[in-house]
């Protein structure tokens, strides 16, 4: 098994794209370009991170990092998809996370952030390695999930417990605007919910707290509580529809108390198109 350090080498090089800001509903309100480059340095036992940024209309800004060991807020699976983010939840604390994907020669990540009064901001990251060409992916439809997908979940913990791997089988069913979900997690029993169709957002409102999936450029996709509830459980998700017959999503859960548990990164392809 590959080691965290060595998954995180699967990052190394330079991502040429842009940050966009988004409002909690998904609208775009600024798109910064950008240039990140991850250099290994001391034989690949450290790394050299810069960030650049060209903002409209300012100078452009630069931060460097360099690091040779990585925290324990961060986890990386083989081929590198990683997050990192809070550890714990408070409610007078900001809150959120990054959630990562690589599709070679493209990378998508996903920012999804609380700030101190629980006001979701939302940062949508997509790059391509530089010398390739930007994704040509359209932006996220209902019509584009709708259908059954399997797959796999490979699941790491956050106290570093052995990673899991369960069969997994998501349907999406589509009535007028009502979106009904369908999801077999291992053996266990399935779950269900249905969400309500609001132009690119759906509204899931059945559970202890209400969820929104928000449907994005670039054949993403962000879900997350629409206000986070005390002493409910939690996840924050990002999706990446990679061909129209492979999908990728990964999960970061906390407990009722807040404390981060596990990343779950799910690869699923489709097996129906009328989520029969």
């Amino acid at each position: 098994m590959t080691s965290q350090w060595d998954r995180l080498l699967e990052n190394a090089g330079t991502w040429v794209g842009s940050f966009t800001q988004l409002s909690s509903l998904g609208a775009v309100i600024a798109d910064t370009p950008s240039v990140v480059a991850l250099i290994p340095q001391d034989d690949g036992k450290a790394m050299r991170q810069e960030i650049h940024k060209q903002p409209p209309g300012q100078p452009p800004t630069e931060r460097v990092l360099e690091y040779a060991s990585l925290n324990r807020s961060i986890l990386f699976f083989e081929g590198g998809a990683f997050s990192q983010g809070s550890i714990q939840w408070g409610p007078f604390s900001e809150f959120g996370a990054e959630l990562g994907l690589i599709a070679e020669p493209h990378r998508l990540r996903l920012v999804q952030l609380f700030n101190r009064d629980r006001q979701l901001q939302i940062t949508l990251i997509r790059e391509h390695r530089q010398g390739t060409d930007p994704s040509q992916r359209p932006p996220l439809t209902v019509a584009q999930l709708v259908g059954t997908w399997r797959g796999e979940a490979v699941t790491l913990y956050a106290d570093l417990s052995p990673c899991d791997r369960t069969a997994t089988e998501l349907t999406l069913v589509q009535e007028g605007q009502h979106l009904h979900q369908t999801l077999h997690f291992g053996d266990g029993p399935p779950f269900t919910s249905t969400g309500t169709i609001e132009g690119d957002r759906i509204v899931f409102t059945g559970g202890p707290q209400t969820l929104q999936v928000l449907l994005l450029p670039d054949g993403a996709s962000a879900t997350c509580p629409i206000a986070i509830e005390p002493r409910q459980p939690l996840f924050l998700e990002v999706g990446w529809l990679i061909t129209p017959h492979l999908r990728q999503r990964m999960i970061r859960r906390y407990n009722a108390q807040g404390a981060w548990v596990s990343l779950t990164l799910v690869t699923e392809q489709k097996v129906a198109v009328d989520g029969g």
